[in-house]
């Protein structure tokens, strides 16, 4: 790659991180919805529609026209010389400005779908609160980068937290029990049968949700030492009417397995989560403990490249960009910790499952782009 090349893909980059920064407004201000709700609109009636300032919003949908997120749909008339220009720029009394304030913006349905559509396996606007969640912290992150400290979840708020269970809700309510867990015969069919299944790391608790809702005879507890995410489990599962066959608690799942959760469940789930764990081997010795007879644990997480390899592909460019400002932060929030990261490889985790207990571990015959599914038999 030659210097020219290389400084055009930072360049580049320059302008994805300036739309992602758009793309969070845009999603927080509820510009979006309003568009795909009642669209087109200039940017006075965007303004209203959301409660904001009306020259804000305006330049936010000449940003977003400009870089194709929007149409118009009012042709652009802008006549003004070079002073009126300048006019335009400021308190809003140029010739400009009211071309600029008679433009409609729109929406398209496909664009819509991408950021509104929270069922939709295409909505992507929660990576940019992932984004910005995580750039809060960057101080405290360069921080723990010198000395070997680190984040945890908790500091990184709301918009991390949001971003979570928004960017796993449409897969686990859509695809989870639909196509995912079917592939895998013999775990299908212990939840058909009905089984008792503990969800590990549950979060928001989608995952929960979703398992509830597909197998009637099901009962599932979900566990997550996150106190806030939580409550938004319970609600959600009492949202999806379900709350008779799910419960959630804030505990450890060692606590558990050392009470009277030992040898309770058919199945043990942990989706997304033993990466971040800074003591995975303890954990999984616990879910080990929590299992009946014949019974097994789950594991989804990344499907990142079995070995290293540079350069490598877009999903492991994109793993290793949650792991620096987020999974092995947290992970390292809390000493002694291992510090494994959102990378890790298959072998990884065997390791880990050999070392808690586990006598095999193997992959399922789960299709998944982004994901890998793991069965740890005791």
């Amino acid at each position: 790659m030659t210097v020219a090349d290389f400084a055009q893909r930072v360049f580049d980059a320059v302008l994805g991180a300036q739309e992602i920064q758009a793309l969070y407004l845009g999603d927080r201000l509820g510009y979006y919805t309003a568009l795909a709700a009642g669209g087109p609109l200039t940017s006075t009636e965007l303004a209203a529609a959301t409660g904001s300032a009306e020259r804000y919003a305006r330049e936010w949908l000449e940003h977003q026209a400009v870089c194709g997120y929007l149409t118009v749909q009012a042709p652009v008339t802008d006549q003004a010389s070079d002073s009126d220009s300048d006019s335009d720029s400021g308190t809003g009394t140029g010739t400009g400005d009211a071309d600029a304030l008679s433009r409609r913006y729109l929406l398209p349905s496909g664009h819509a779908e991408v950021l509104t559509d929270v069922d939709s396996l295409n909505y992507l606007a929660p990576f940019a609160r992932f984004v910005a969640g995580a750039g809060r912290q960057l101080g405290e992150i360069v921080t723990a980068y010198r000395t070997g400290g680190g984040v945890s979840w908790e500091h990184f708020g709301a918009d991390a937290r949001e971003a979570q269970a928004a960017m796993n809700r449409p897969m686990f309510l859509s695809a989870l029990c639909q196509e995912l867990l079917p592939s895998a015969p013999e775990v299908h069919a212990v939840l058909t049968a009905g089984a008792r299944v503990a969800d590990i790391g549950c979060g928001a608790g989608w995952s929960a949700v979703a398992i509830a809702r597909a197998y009637p005879g099901v009962t599932v507890d979900g566990f997550d030492p996150d106190t806030v995410a939580i409550r938004l489990a319970e609600r959600n599962a009492a949202g999806f009417g379900v709350a008779d066959r799910v419960t959630f608690a804030d505990i450890d799942a060692a606590d558990l397995a050392d009470g009277d959760g030992a040898g309770s469940y058919d199945l043990v789930f942990a989706f997304e989560c033993v990466h971040d764990m800074p003591d995975p081997v303890a954990v999984l010795d616990a879910a080990r403990r929590l299992l009946t007879d014949g019974g097994s644990m789950i594991v989804m997480d990344e499907r990142c490249a079995e070995t290293f390899q540079a350069p490598g592909s877009e999903l492991e460019r994109l793993l290793y960009g949650y792991s620096l400002t987020g999974c092995l932060p947290d992970g390292m929030s809390r000493q002694p910790s291992v510090g494994t990261g959102t990378v890790m490889r298959p072998a990884t985790l065997a390791g880990y499952a050999e070392l808690a207990g586990f006598s095999a571990t193997s992959t399922l015959p789960v299709e998944h782009d982004f994901f890998r599914f793991y069965r740890l038999v005791p």
